[in-house]
């Protein structure tokens, strides 16, 4: 689908690769009467923003203000400095600090934006200086899906939607309000358009400069020209299979939680014209539940049972924020002589006896009525047993150290103090609990115990939401040579960009925050150069 003005004009200010937290670039060029063009490789817009719950990490904007937060810049960089360390270059950081407050005072001046909210969700690091229990993330309002008109189909669906085919309700939330809005108000600038089935096939160089785009339309071959600059917002490759085996060889596509259409384009069109990249072994990791022929269901935390590697021990707290989760497993996993993928999630029937539960595996659905014990249980990615012995015999761990790390944390549960992994210490470990409400009785409501039959025993994998190394750029989100030279005219952000963030998660709303302030930078900088 094309919307744009003019079919024969193929020449614009500038370019944006990607339809995802990217757009917010577009808004702000299209903004200041630059046009601008959006390009997206699959049919809808939105990538893997569309499926996400929209946090946006951002300290010491107007949405915290307003909720009496105080979180500005000079209280979140002690924060970043402490867990980002050398992981990435400073002036990213100080870049992302000063440009996040501004950028969500121009969002809001757009009608369409409405207004952010902040949400108490603990950051992630909570012995970091400079943490804040109640955490700096913010939401977009929701947004009635009747708003959009003739643009709505074009809007990803969220993803359990989209897996299931289910309608997903007359009111767009998460990610989808997010797109939704600036959507309608790139649309609203007079100076967007955008193209959808338009794949980017390399860039076009002149003079040491990125002056456009190669690109697919209709299966035909198109040359599209930038005046002030091409941004690469375009995600990751974590559907790329050669590049996932060549980087994260524990992991596979096939586990992810990014859109369909991200096999690294952008990343390989910015490597093919001399762009340095970064941080290319990493990715926003996450445990992953296996289920029944699909993708694993990404969740944000575990209420309930414990995680066992094949030698039937547990070995980390199951509740850490989902990307230290991850990123505790492929440790665990690579070093020990004993696998940690798949990890073995043991649970008993209280689980499913619990009114206050969600008769469900211990994790908050996806949809309604999306798990089926008995389809669980066919496929085998859920196994039942009337004895620790007989599902110990089931998964093939030793039956014995099973037992015995189901009766250590039992008495951790009568104690109400998990004393090898702190599980129940920390904010992010109680958000649950003060979200939804415990889910069991006892001193600790991070501790239930296990001990009534029969015992379930569920599957863990390592999933993300996306990759998250990418090509390297300075502080205006230009694209760098290897000798730190400036690719005049290229720009990149969100999984597309080596992270400001390093190798870690800040927080809820980490990734799509940061994509949203390096498009924005990137198109400020785009708006004050020359023609």
């Amino acid at each position: 689908m094309k919307l744009h003005k003019n079919e024969a004009e193929d020449t614009y200010d500038v370019i944006v690769v990607g339809s995802g937290a990217g757009l917010v670039g577009a808004v702000a060029a299209a903004a200041r009467g630059l046009r601008t063009l959006v390009i997206e490789k699959t049919e809808f817009i939105g990538g893997t923003t569309a499926y996400s719950g929209s946090g946006l990490w951002l300290p010491g904007n107007a949405a915290e203000r307003r909720a009496g937060v105080d979180s500005g810049p000079d209280q979140a960089r002690p924060y970043l400095d402490a867990i980002v360390g050398n992981d990435a270059p400073v002036a990213l950081r100080e870049a992302f600090l000063s440009a996040g407050a501004p950028m969500i005072d121009e969002l809001e001046s757009h009608s369409w934006m409405g207004r952010f909210y902040w949400l108490g969700v603990p950051d992630y690091f909570e012995k970091a200086p400079g943490s804040l229990p109640g955490g700096r993330t913010i939401f977009p309002e929701a947004l009635d899906r009747s708003a959009l008109g003739d643009l709505e189909p074009l809007v990803r669906r969220p993803q359990w939607a989209e897996r299931s085919g289910a309608h997903p309700g007359d009111v767009m939330t998460g990610g989808q309000a997010l797109i939704g809005r600036l959507l309608l108000s790139f649309m609203a600038t007079g100076n967007g358009e955008i193209r959808t089935n338009t794949p980017l096939t390399g860039l076009v160089v002149e003079d040491g400069r990125v002056v456009g785009v190669e690109a697919e339309s209709g299966g035909e071959p198109i040359t599209l020209r930038a005046r002030r600059g091409v941004i690469l917002a375009a995600g990751g490759y974590e559907r790329n299979a050669e590049f996932r085996q060549k980087y994260q060889p524990e992991t596979t596509g096939e586990w992810s939680q990014g859109a369909p259409g991200n096999t690294g384009d952008a990343l390989l069109a910015g490597m093919d014209v001399g762009a340095a990249t970064d941080l290319l072994e990493e990715a926003w990791f996450a445990p992953g539940l296996v289920v029944p022929n699909d993708r694993p269901v990404f969740y944000t935390s575990v209420w309930s049972g414990i995680w066992v590697n094949a030698a039937g021990e547990r070995f980390m707290n199951e509740r850490l924020p989902y990307d230290r989760s991850g990123h505790e497993i492929l440790r665990a996993h690579r070093n020990s002589d004993v696998s940690h993928i798949p990890v073995h999630w043991v649970f008993d029937q209280r689980q499913f006896d619990n009114e206050r539960a969600f008769s469900s595996p211990p994790v908050a659905p996806q949809s309604t009525d999306w798990f089926d014990i008995d389809e669980f249980l066919q496929a085998g990615v859920l196994q039942r047993a009337d004895t620790l012995d007989e599902l110990a015999d089931l998964i093939g761990v030793p039956a014995e150290a099973l037992a015995k790390s189901v009766a250590k944390f039992n008495e951790y549960a009568l104690s109400g103090k998990d004393e090898d992994f702190g599980r129940g210490d920390a904010p992010w470990d109680l958000n649950i609990v003060n979200t939804c409400g415990p889910h069991h009785d006892g001193p600790n409501p991070c501790l239930g115990l296990i001990d009534k039959p029969p015992y379930y025993a569920a599957q863990i994998v390592v999933s993300d939401l996306g990759t998250k190394g990418g090509l390297k750029t300075d502080d205006h989100s230009r694209v760098l040579r290897e000798d730190g030279s400036v690719i005049a005219g290229l720009y990149a952000s969100g999984n597309t960009m080596a992270p400001m963030t390093g190798r870690i998660y800040p927080g809820a709303g980490g990734p799509v925050g940061s994509s949203m302030v390096f498009s924005y930078i990137a198109a400020l900088d785009m708006a004050g150069a020359d023609d």
